[in-house]
């Protein structure tokens, strides 16, 4: 994500397509994938116990079946498997299509299934996503007709959308968290905002909320130790610059659903929530930033 971000930022970045391979671990080719695996290791025996690994079926109602495709069905090694054979399929292509065929700035940005790549052009970005359609073809996937989708996503994306009566410029979303440009409301140039996804944040506290009704006798203490550790680790992956409003959101939310629960387990429950807030929600992780700024960490600079 922050090579993401200092790619988009530094470089003359106009357009952003968004990459989704559809059911991506299950068309994964066993023939293919012995070919990259016997490519990057030398050890046979290891490449013995993979194949076998790969081999081993899918379990459905009690049943064995036989699987000719797709990795591993809840293995360790399926999300391993399964990058080496993304990366032959892509990676080489991509960066060869970049020197060779690309005349303009272009950044790509890969993590597993889910691809991000940025360009100067509209008619460049337009030509690599049909030749990466047929590219893909090749080795049986597709991409995901509604989740690859090309926008407008540069410096000047605001003033050209205004001229042409457009709303807004669209967003995008990558690993967990939804792509935003604008305006640093400081310096007043253009920049990247990320915000936690809203489906993603609703879903954790939807799942906070069942397990709360779970814990509905449990001691406050255990259920405070709980929620401290939840909190904390959502915080780890998400409190990143700029993100502290959702952040709060999500705080919030925890706090009023705990105060709920508190409530309902006695109809004589004096737990207001002046005090709640005074004894218990003092107690829960405040908000804070964790990661530095993008610029910070991915100070590096690679050659085209």
């Amino acid at each position: 994500m922050e090579a993401l971000y200092v790619g988009i930022t530094s470089k003359k970045v106009n357009y952003v397509l968004g990459l989704d391979i559809r059911t991506f671990f299950d068309k994964v080719g066993h023939e293919e994938m012995e070919k990259f695996v016997r490519h990057r290791i030398g050890a046979e025996r290891v490449v013995r116990l993979i194949l076998k690994w790969k081999k081993a079926g899918v379990m459905e109602d009690g049943k064995w079946f036989e699987t000719k495709e797709g990795t591993p069905q809840g293995a360790a090694i399926s999300p391993l498997l399964a990058n080496l054979y993304l990366h032959h399929v892509l990676d080489p292509w991509v960066q060869a299509w970049r020197k060779k065929v690309a005349h303009g700035d272009a950044i790509v940005v890969r993590y597993a299934d889910d691809a991000v790549l940025g360009f100067q052009d509209r008619e460049e970005a337009e030509k690599f996503l049909e030749e990466l359609q047929g590219r893909v073809r090749k080795f049986g996937l597709d991409l995901h007709p509604e989740k690859t989708r090309l926008i407008e996503f540069g410096r000047y994306a605001a003033e050209r959308r205004r001229k042409r009566g457009e709303g807004k410029p669209e967003t995008f979303d990558f690993l967990g968290f939804t792509h935003i440009r604008g305006k640093n409301h400081v310096t007043g140039y253009s920049t990247v905002y990320r915000k936690t996804i809203r489906k993603r944040m609703a879903a954790k506290l939807k799942e906070i909320r069942r397990k709360l009704r779970v814990r509905h006798h449990e001691s406050i203490e255990a259920t405070q130790k709980w929620l401290q550790s939840v909190v904390r680790g959502y915080y780890q992956y998400h409190a990143i610059p700029r993100n502290e409003e959702r952040l709060k959101v999500f705080r919030g939310e925890v706090l009023r659903m705990w105060w709920w629960q508190l409530g309902r387990r006695s109809q004589r429950s004096r737990w207001t929530w002046n005090k709640f807030q005074e004894r218990l929600g003092s107690l829960m992780p405040q908000v804070e930033v964790l990661h530095p700024y993008p610029e910070v960490r991915f100070a590096s600079k690679h050659p085209r």
